[in-house]
């Protein structure tokens, strides 16, 4: 879920904040990359067919092919993707994963419904909801993704969380995911779009935490109070309190405690167990590894390990593999050439200005010069 109306929040008082890119602009940049977000989204790619990618068995397998071919789209922008895994959920979250099971639960009897009733929409709708991103899943991802040469991280916790340390100990230059809270963990880059900006023929959208804070004359510590108000994965906001009151509050009170004090809740339905105090320390303090200990290596392809882990069962044509693998290995090559050609770029000094091109009247101007000099030196000129 992430942090409901942020998005929307953030463009309305500080669109400053955003601004919206081509993938080949972040050339050279390492990007720490929400894993499950993305296997849910790959999970739900269909093919233009219509028909759903499976292995011979019938287990899916579009989770892999997004995983593969994309990663190797950024590659070849020069992007050097780092994938981070959720660990275990924090105890907080376990209301918001009981409501996304009830969830599944209607989604599977409207799912049933809608077959019997023969509603082709309607059950690929359902079917969607009824998507789930396993520890099978990551553990297949992780698999393809050590044979790709690609880092991956398993955060103990919150996938989110870990990405947003990567960013502020300088590992990485942005977080890459659709939920918002990253920029509530503090990640000081969040990119949106990013895994599927040219399939779906988006821009990039790139949120910077510094100039949401500045559009909004908050304190990191005001701006969790804020998120938190707005509803979380960790809680429920306060009922009757939309987004433009929350921002409205958060500038006059300062802090949840203080609003507490301060609002009607007769009129604004404050929860009995509302535990807003361990959602902002989870904030402030969530459980990551120490980013400082995480060395992010991006290593060669397995040509052969790749052909042997997608072809045959899983039924990935073997010719696309083989081409996949030697993209993966070009793309090396050209961020190294890259690196270099910047390294060795020449920039005009500060104190020097760039001279200018000479123009015909110029070239005359100094001929007439030199006759003249050389007339007066007693040269006869030429």
């Amino acid at each position: 879920m992430g942090i409901l109306g942020l998005a929307k929040l953030i463009a309305d008082i500080a669109p400053s904040a955003i601004r919206e890119n081509e993938i080949k602009n972040y050339f050279g940049r390492k990007v720490a990359i929400d894993a499950s977000m993305c296997l849910y989204q790959f999970l739900i790619a269909v093919r233009s067919d219509g028909a759903q990618l499976t292995t011979v068995d019938g287990e899916p397998t579009s989770h892999l092919m997004g995983m593969f071919y994309r990663t190797i789209r950024m590659l070849e922008h020069g992007i050097k993707p780092v994938y981070v895994f959720d660990g275990k959920p924090p105890d907080l979250k376990s209301g918001e994963l009981a409501k996304r099971a009830e969830r599944r639960e209607e989604a599977q009897k409207a799912l049933e419904k809608a077959e019997e009733a023969g509603n082709a929409e309607e059950v690929e709708k359902f079917n969607r909801r009824l998507v789930r991103v396993t520890k099978e899943h990551a553990r297949e991802a992780q698999e393809l993704l050590k044979l790709m040469g690609v880092p991956y991280v398993e955060a103990p916790c919150e996938a989110e969380a870990q990405c947003a340390a990567l960013v502020k100990a300088g590992k990485v230059y942005a977080t890459a995911t659709e939920d918002m809270d990253a920029l509530t963990f503090g990640s000081s880059v969040l990119l949106r779009h990013l895994t599927f900006s040219e399939a779906r023929k988006m821009p990039v959208k790139e949120f910077s935490y510094d100039k949401v804070l500045q559009g909004f004359e908050l304190t990191s510590t005001e701006f969790i109070d804020l998120c938190i108000l707005l509803g979380c994965d960790y809680c429920e906001g306060i009922k009757g309190i939309g987004p433009k009151r929350a921002i409205e509050l958060i500038n006059t009170y300062r802090d949840i405690e203080t609003i507490l004090k301060n609002i009607d809740q007769k009129k604004y339905t404050v929860a009995e167990d509302w535990n807003y105090q361990v959602a902002r320390e989870l904030f402030i303090k969530p459980e990551v590894t120490d980013p400082l200990s995480i060395e992010l290596k991006w290593t060669e392809p397995d040509e052969e390990g790749l052909v042997k882990f997608l072809c045959g069962d899983r039924q990935f044509n073997e010719d696309r593999v083989r081409a996949g693998a030697k993209k993966i290995q070009k793309s090396k090559n050209t961020q190294t050439q890259g690196r270099l050609d910047s390294f060795f770029k020449t920039i005009p000094s500060a104190n020097k200005p760039t001279p200018k091109r000479k123009t015909e009247d110029d070239k005359k101007t100094a001929n007439k010069k030199a006759k003249i000099g050389g007339a007066a030196r007693g040269r006869r000129p030429k």
